[in-house]
């Protein structure tokens, strides 16, 4: 069915007048990102032409989507906005916090017991205020919105990193943390840098073992995990247009990993078939009404250096499956190069888990084609000599995948079917090992691979692939077998090859389910309670933070001084810590704990000035917001890359931390901290970055004339009595200036509603 039709003819009834204002400022041809930007902003018709990567804009999203882990806090926020109901349409997805242990079934019903509580809450609070319920077991969020809420020309938030993957369908669709999402269903503007644009044209056709998973692998080796901060990454030619839906899905979710705004593709027959699959024929029809408005004019791909800040090109035709990492998501091998990188790199060479499905590759395209080779394991009497998991992306895929027989497949191969949850892919992975810490190999059809983020050990060597390449290295249990060119030996000691994997991108018999797992909301919830138990330790009504107190900051402690990546997994880890995402205090005992202490090189381990010991980051913390004292993290590049996880900021503004200085900042991330009243501030100079000792005392000053574009300075109080001084840059504008004044965004909202 499809939801929310009323609002989809809305905002296509604006596009027309909407795009002729701002072809009217902008002054030339536009890319189909500024079409979709343009006709959201909060003021209506556009009035100005708006500067990329410098001026911020207010928009006007149409919808909300939150994941269990995420929406705790995200809900918990909009509770003390005063609104009865959401101002958009806005939906929850419990598909993070079951763990994978045994199988679909078991895992699922533990879940429900272990988790019940948050699930009543977030049940309740959905249908108090009028939110879509997503009941667990009903699939990750990202493929539910694709298949459900997605739709071409629109524009969406989302609690988590990989939310661009409605981009598949043509959608705008950008990661943000919880308090952005309150804003938005609070009936405010939300705030967004106008992105740079990078245009990556496509041209050719994929053939045999390539597949989209491997357009955005290359990317990722071209762009880097930093290289797309700041922009939006437009997807178009030919090669596009050949691509079913899901696989551009595919590739705008990985584009969390190049460190993009978000990804996004022209509506065109393929995601026209894909709605008409999915039961939205009327959202086609529509799109069919606007569809010159849905891709971008002719001459921006006829000249894309003249349109695009950055142009890449790749052809399909001659593109390689790739397999990228260890431990980094960007580190991309041709799979002829990549047995050579293993033997050169001493990377274990021996597989010992292939893992395919999650939000990024459970379409039934991806299914069927791994499907193909787990037959032909079958078929040809090999056996895979690694574990298989499979994770199929909703009920809805996960049913007709079955109907079709392909999970009997892939149980024949000896693969174990997983809940259709994050499971693996977000550490919620009991794995089976007889030595948890061993240095081995992984393979997945995941999105991304940090250290540790899968099984919690830093010695795993994880390893990004399309689900083909995953299966087929499974099988091998080998990371050095490349299935284009190399035999294995089946169990009658005859060499086999395995054929080219074949798939369909839809099912020939259409999709089927018997429950897709959705909880419509009350129509009139002012009667509907929800209550949180304050003995709870899973969940704890919020408290607003203090607003400034109106002078400089004076007298900080270092708190830690982090070396290297430090990804949000690092500031506020999940696996394990998941159940506390609904509890501030609690889950705050984890704040930083992986991020690695530049004096000493190890993690969870910072000099407490108070006594002299070295203990563990949130205690000292505690022990500094105990005092009195207030503290500040100092960190490298591109500091809180990965999940949009808010908790990374809430964490450190709940245990006293002031300010976090550091060399760069990924972008949801810097925005998360500037929501929650935080100081977010990068060296003007990196080199400034060695100049902090550890028993440094710390001052910020200049806030009394805190403005936009202008430097604060850094007081350096060295133990041994003396001191020094340089200048930090900020990003922050007058009204984010305002959230940190107020202590953060919320106490102006709660501020606003009872004005």
């Amino acid at each position: 069915m499809a939801f929310d039709l009323d609002m989809i003819k809305k905002v296509y009834n604006n596009y027309g007048p909407r795009i002729a204002a701002a072809r009217k400022v902008v002054g030339k041809p536009l890319t189909l990102t500024e079409k979709i930007l343009y006709a959201h902003l909060w003021e209506g018709n556009a009035t100005e032409a708006h500067e990329r990567g410098v001026t911020y804009v207010d928009f006007a999203p149409d919808r909300v989507a939150m994941q269990d882990a995420t929406a705790q806090m995200a809900l918990l926020q909009f509770m003390q906005a005063g609104r009865p109901t959401v101002a958009v349409p806005s939906t929850v997805h419990c598909d993070h916090l079951i763990q994978a242990k045994i199988g679909a079934d078991q895992d699922l019903a533990t879940a429900n017991t272990q988790n019940k509580e948050v699930y009543d809450f977030l049940a309740s609070v959905s249908n108090k205020y009028g939110i879509g319920f997503w009941k667990p077991g009903a699939g990750i969020i990202h493929q539910v919105v694709l298949e459900n809420y997605a739709f071409p020309g629109g524009m969406m938030i989302g609690t988590d990193s990989h939310t661009p993957n409605a981009g598949g369908l043509g959608m705008i669709a950008i990661g943000v943390g919880g308090a952005d999402a309150c804003d938005v269903m609070a009936g405010l503007a939300w705030e967004l840098k106008f992105p740079k644009l990078i245009g990556v044209k496509l041209t050719g056709k994929l053939s045999g073992w390539a597949s989209a998973k491997d357009v955005i692998l290359k990317v990722a080796g071209i762009l880097t995990v930093k290289g797309g901060t700041g922009a939006i990454v437009e997807y178009f030619g030919e090669g596009a247009r050949s691509l079913s839906a899901t696989g551009k899905g595919t590739i705008c979710n990985m584009g969390a990993e190049i460190g993009a705004t978000t990804s996004v593709f022209g509506y065109d027959d393929k995601i026209a078939t894909y709605l008409k699959g999915t039961e939205r024929e009327e959202i086609a029809k529509l799109a069919d009404q606007v569809k010159e408005h849905l891709t971008g004019d002719d001459e921006v791909y006829a000249n894309p250096e003249k349109y695009f800040d950055q142009v890449i090109e790749i052809d399909l035709s001659s593109l390689e499956p790739h397999v990228n990492g260890p431990f980094t998501p960007d580190m991309a091998w041709p799979i002829s190069k990549f047995a050579a990188a293993v033997k050169e790199n001493g990377w274990p060479q021996t597989l010992e888990v292939g893992l395919i499905g999650s939000c990024t590759n459970s379409s039934y395209e991806d299914i069927s084609r791994a499907a193909s080779l787990a037959k032909q394991a079958v078929d040809k009497n090999l056996v895979a000599k690694a574990e298989f998991t499979i994770t199929p992306g909703s009920e809805l895929v996960r049913y007709t995948v079955e109907r079709d027989g392909y999970l009997d497949t892939f149980e024949k191969m000896g693969g174990v079917v997983l809940a259709n949850a994050c499971g693996p892919c977000i550490g919620q992975w009991a794995r089976h090992s007889d030595d948890p810490t061993r240095k081995n190999s992984i393979i997945t059809s995941f999105n991304r691979n940090f250290k540790a983020r899968n099984d919690g050990n830093p010695n795993t060597h994880a390893f990004v692939a399309s689900p083909e390449i995953v299966t087929a290295l499974t099988i091998a249990g080998d990371l050095a077998f490349n299935p284009m060119t190399d035999t294995l030996t089946n169990s009658a000691g005859e060499q086999v090859k395995l054929d080219e994997p074949q798939g369909l991108e839809m099912p020939l018999k259409g999709f089927a389910v018997e429950d897709a797992g959705y909880q419509a909301p009350a129509e009139d919830g002012s009667k509907v309670s929800v209550i949180v138990d304050p003995a709870s330790a899973r969940l704890q009504l919020l408290d607003p933070f203090k607003a400034w107190e109106g002078t400089d900051v004076k007298g900080l402690k270092l708190l830690i001084k982090a070396k290297g990546k430090c990804t949000t997994d690092h500031i506020s880890m999940a696996g394990p810590w998941l159940k506390f995402r609904g509890h501030l205090d609690n889950i705050s005992n984890n704040m930083l704990i992986g991020a690695t202490n530049f004096f000493n090189d190890k993690a969870d381990t910072v000099k407490n000035q108070l006594n002299g010991e070295y203990g563990a980051v949130p205690a000292t913390a505690r022990a500094y917001k105990a005092a009195g004292i207030g503290s500040i993290v100092v960190g490298d590049e591109n500091y809180g890359e990965g999940s949009s996880r808010e908790h990374a900021a809430m964490e450190p503004r709940h245990l006293g931390v002031r300010a976090i200085l550091v060399k760069s900042f990924a972008r949801i991330h810097e925005t998360n901290l500037k929501k929650q009243g935080m100081l977010a501030l990068t060296f003007a100079d990196a080199n400034d970055y060695d100049r902090i000792l550890e028993d440094d005392v710390i001052d910020i000053t200049g806030l009394n004339d805190f403005a936009p574009g202008k430097q604060l300075t850094i007081v350096l109080n060295h133990a041994d009595g003396k001191s020094e001084s340089f200048n930090v840059n900020h990003t922050y504008n007058e009204q984010q200036i305002e959230w940190f004044k107020a202590g953060g965004a919320l106490n102006i909202i709660r501020m606003n509603q009872k004005a």
